[in-house]
């Protein structure tokens, strides 16, 4: 009986491994608090956005010029984001995600008061109002900087993991509270949906003060220190994938011509993967932005005549099943790599999205969304792993927070095409575009760096190998 007990807690205690939740327990208090900022932001976002475009709609506002609202939004957000996250360690990153979260809070005062559309647009771009649901802002550029700052580089993959699966969570659970909302306030209460809407945003402020005093409640350690600042790139595991580099020499001694050489070219191969990580992240932005959740509610609301209440249960649904499945993501990339468990992931939910608006009845639309989400946010976990390691540590934070900028810079184009086609009676078109480019998008991530990620692998296999022998 003891022996079955000894195995049973043996197996526990891998598949807490597997899926990251020991690594969890026993990371710092710092990364636990950058994973509830995550949650209730993602929670403010995704309730804020099951009603933006239809909220938009009701106060008068035509679709292109609810499309041009977002694409606004999110250009404005380039410019702060590219800012805040260039000098967010020399601001201190403390100070970055407090002082974004106390204009959270003011933007959700903003949106619950005011009807105006400039207005509306200037407490978007200050505020951080998320049209898609998904991440926008500083914010996790510098909490990505920062776990990777705080974490060992072989628990990365499961802490991305879980940063992942909480923002999910999170948005799933405020569409869900959001939509209940509005309808429990029109059903109950009487209120027309405008002013329920306005409540959604009375909320929306809330959760900013709560996320400010998480943000408060950070320690000097989440903050950049200057051994990490001079850090170089002798540890294999966190070099970039670059080929063969060799270390810098010191300052005062003059290199050899041949070790200059070899650093030059370290130089040209890191601006190179940048620039393709430019393209890559940019075009699949892009279909994101064509596709993203606020349009999606809209097109469902509009074209199935679905109240807020079901709206929320059925993204919900979608967003708790995509959650789950990123914990499958880190398990998986452990075993086949980062590269190819993002594009084996990616790929099936991009088709699904690409034949979503096909159907004419509501469960055949409903189980391409639900397919679609299955695999939709596996890819999360194992790109910001990736990402991590590929990387140099003293660069992490600031080609991240160019990286974000680039792919909110392509993502504010699409929500304005949508809205063109939208109200050319096309609304489902856009959702096939940006299908089909997320597969390129998969596909150039596959050609590009799966090769160099498999070598990366077999090389500290071998050392790993050597040691042990």
């Amino acid at each position: 009986m003891a022996g079955i007990w000894t195995r049973l807690q043996r197996a526990l205690a891998h598949a807490l491994d597997e899926i990251g939740v020991l690594t969890m327990w026993r990371s710092a208090v710092d990364v636990k608090l950058l994973c509830a900022q995550r949650f209730v932001r993602l929670f403010a976002y995704g309730g804020s956005t099951l009603v933006l475009a239809s909220y938009m709609s009701a106060v008068g506002i035509a679709d292109d010029w609810i499309g041009l609202f977002m694409t606004l939004t999110l250009v404005g957000d380039v410019v702060i984001s590219f800012f805040l996250t260039l000098f967010a360690d020399a601001m201190g990153r403390k100070a970055v995600l407090a002082l974004g979260s106390a204009l959270m809070a003011a933007s959700g005062l903003v949106f619950a008061l005011s009807g105006n559309y400039w207005v509306l647009l200037a407490a978007a771009v200050f505020g951080v109002i998320s049209p898609s649901g998904n991440e926008i802002g500083p914010f996790r550029a510098v909490e990505e900087s920062t776990l990777a700052h705080l974490t060992p580089h072989e628990h990365l993959p499961d802490v991305f993991a879980w940063y992942s699966l909480v923002g999910s969570a999170g948005a799933a659970l405020g569409q869900l509270v959001c939509g209940w909302t509005i309808n429990s306030l029109q059903a109950q209460q009487g209120w027309a949906f405008v002013p329920s809407c306005r409540t959604v945003f009375f909320g929306y402020s809330a959760v900013g003060l709560i996320k400010l005093t998480l943000a408060l409640g950070l320690s000097r350690n989440v903050e950049v220190t200057k051994d990490e600042e001079t850090q170089q790139w002798d540890d294999p595991v966190t070099q970039p994938l670059l080929g063969d580099a060799a270390p810098r020499e010191p300052e005062r001694q003059q290199p050899p011509p041949k070790k200059k050489g070899v650093f030059s070219s370290i130089e040209k191969d890191l601006w190179s993967l940048v620039i393709r990580l430019f393209i890559l992240f940019g075009l699949d932005s892009f279909a994101s932005g064509l596709a993203s959740l606020s349009w999606m509610t809209y097109f469902f609301r509009r074209k199935f005549s679905l109240p807020e209440g079901q709206l929320g249960t059925i993204f919900f649904v979608t967003s708790i099943v995509a959650a789950a499945s990123t914990l499958v993501a880190s398990s998986v990339a452990k075993r086949i790599g980062n590269i190819k468990t993002m594009v084996f992931t990616h790929l099936p939910s991009a088709i699904c999205l690409s034949l979503v608006s096909a159907p004419s009845h509501l469960p055949a639309a409903l189980a391409l969304l639900i397919l679609r989400a299955c695999t939709q946010s596996m890819d999360v976990a194992p790109r910001t792993a990736f990402l991590a390691a590929a990387l140099p540590s003293d660069k992490r934070t600031a080609i991240m927070g160019a990286i974000n900028v680039v792919k909110t810079t392509a993502q504010s184009l699409g929500p304005l095409l949508t809205g063109i086609l939208a109200r050319k009676g096309m609304f489902g078109l856009a959702f096939v575009i940006a299908g089909i480019l997320k597969v390129v998008y998969d596909l150039g991530m596959l050609v590009s760096f799966a090769g160099k990620e498999a070598a990366k692998r077999r090389e500290a296999a071998r050392e790993n190998s050597a040691e042990s022998g």
